[in-house]
């Protein structure tokens, strides 16, 4: 019998496609202050990155009072949208990634995990609203890890998981994904329906749609023997 596979999903631009949240959520917090919104191709570069981060990255010029105001603005907001509307309108699943989910979770050779720069009331949230409760054996989110790139979060999920990062592949539509998971020492499938250019991803492999999923793990990490 084979060892036992991890597959790492990223969430946001990788399994749900919450870009007009984000964007929404973001004029928000910028309006309140009445402060002009960055441009929205600036605002989804950053997607996957800690909140704490972007808005000094996003507007240098501003003081840190400042960018805690716009941080908790944001969050504010998110979870506003997020109450008003529910997961399915607010974030929806992108074509064929719940299949996908739903085949992983029946291989009991292969271990489901997620590693996101969600919140931890987000991720559960989320994962409520889909009806993902038992699929993911690791939860890493951003509250509790430094920023994407770095690869605590990957790290996390090998150690809570056991299985080894030969076995591992991490999932995800950003550059801050994939250099994560290179920097833990296992494979990178990059999406090309996220929100960093796919040129940009340098991910042992690219898919275009959920159907190559599986083949792609298969030939990144081993199929089950």
């Amino acid at each position: 019998m084979s060892e036992p596979r991890l597959v790492i999903f990223d969430v946001d631009g990788t399994l749900v496609d919450s870009q007009e949240m984000i964007v929404a959520a973001f004029s928000y917090a910028y309006n309140g202050l009445d402060l002009p919104v960055p441009p929205r191709g600036q605002l989804l570069s950053y997607v996957g990155r800690s909140l704490e981060l972007i808005f000094p990255e996003l507007s240098p010029e501003l003081d840190s009072t400042t960018h805690l105001t716009l941080t908790q603005a944001y969050r504010d907001a998110y979870v506003h949208l997020r109450q008003e509307r529910g997961s399915n309108a607010t974030s929806p699943m992108f074509d064929g990634a719940r299949a996908a989910l739903d085949v992983l979770k029946a291989q009991d050779w292969t271990v489901l995990a997620v590693a996101t720069g969600k919140s931890k009331r987000g991720l559960d949230k989320l994962i409520e609203g889909y009806g993902l409760e038992g699929y993911f054996m690791s939860q890493q989110v951003a509250d509790f890890h430094p920023s994407k790139p770095h690869p605590s979060m990957v790290q996390a999920c090998l150690a809570e998981t056991g299985v080894d990062a030969a076995r591992t592949v991490m999932i995800g539509d950003t550059t801050f994904d994939i250099d994560m998971g290179r920097a833990a020492g296992v494979k990178t499938i990059g999406v090309s329906w996220g929100y960093h250019p796919v040129e940009t991803l340098q991910a042992d492999t690219i898919i275009h749609n959920f159907d190559a999923l599986m083949g792609a793990i298969d030939d990144l990490i081993g199929p089950h023997e």
